[in-house]
């Protein structure tokens, strides 16, 4: 289970045109929007679960990393970074990417994006390990997936086998019920293709429990990761929302529920008590708090590759 944190609003503009506003909210979500689409369509094409926006403790720097997803399925486990780069792609000596002719429409330079998905993967098996669930050597691999429409990639020869360009990416079919991916198989050897039931419920349950980005979805199948801050308002309204607190909750939606005016809108708050029994709260476990349109509330954004 992912415990999905979804909370209000982002900086006050944002807030106000989600609300008042009919048409879709202008802002940048591109990089978040991908995250959630290329975990949708693993989900759908390989089955399991795809944890995305998780923020690992890394003990060597003291610091959390972000790592853009994970997908976990009854025998493979594939730490992804997803890559929503548009241009002309090339490979440098070292490793790192140039891209050209993108929206920047100047050139730019990734570090080394498979260098930077296989330290993720060492992050993460050292968390595992102190959370009590060591894997065998080799266990987790890694991709790096450009779903991007308009990346192009200036000799191909020269991307690791660990790239889906997104000529591949658009290319991925299902696969049978049962057996292993074929871009995700390569990384297992005889003999490890077998995942004990006990080894893939400790896995899920540690991923699905590990810190995470904050989740705002937004109309139009928009979403904004991120660091809830706090909110502002109404002593009352405060008080009203005082309950909803990110470790206590796992869902919240807000919705405006008047159309008369400004003057005599409210928001209408639904948020379910975080269970992590089960995979979310049923319609009769969502609590509710009604305060003023004016109240505010913030998060800090974090940069995506």
């Amino acid at each position: 289970m992912w415990v999905e944190i979804i909370i209000g609003l982002v900086i006050y503009k944002l807030f106000r045109r989600f609300f008042y506003d009919d048409d879709v909210i202008d802002i940048e979500t591109t990089d978040s929007n991908s995250l959630f689409s290329v975990a949708t369509r693993l989900e759908k094409l390989y089955g399991g679960k795809a944890y995305v926006g998780l923020r690992i403790p890394d003990a060597d720097t003291g610091s959390r990393q972000t790592i853009d997803m994970v997908l976990i399925t009854k025998g493979e486990a594939v730490v992804i970074s997803v890559q929503n780069i548009s241009g002309f792609v090339s490979v440098d000596g070292d490793g790192s990417w140039v891209s050209t002719g993108g929206h920047s429409h100047k050139k730019d330079r990734l570090p080394d994006p498979v260098a930077e998905v296989k330290r993720q993967v060492a992050i993460l098996e050292s968390y595992l390990e102190q959370r009590g669930a060591p894997l065998p050597e080799g266990y987790l691999s890694y991709k790096v997936v450009c779903p991007n429409p308009n990346f192009r990639t200036l000799h191909p020869d020269h991307f690791p086998p660990e790239v889906l360009t997104y000529e591949q990416w658009q290319q991925l079919k299902p696969e049978p019920k049962g057996l292993f991916s074929g871009w995700i198989k390569g990384a297992f050897r005889s003999g490890k293709k077998e995942m004990q039931e006990s080894m893939h419920q400790n896995l899920d349950f540690i991923i699905a429990t590990a810190p995470t980005w904050d989740r705002l979805e937004l109309k139009g199948d928009k979403y904004v990761l991120g660091e809830f801050l706090e909110f502002k308002g109404k002593h009352d309204d405060i008080q009203s929302l005082k309950n909803i607190r990110r470790s206590k909750i796992s869902r919240l939606i807000i919705q405006k529920t008047s159309m008369f005016g400004l003057a005599h809108s409210k928001l209408q708050v639904l948020y379910s008590p975080r269970d992590y029994r089960i995979e979310g709260a049923s319609a009769s476990e969502w609590k509710e708090a009604t305060v003023r349109s004016s109240t505010e509330g913030s998060v800090s954004a974090p940069e995506f590759d």
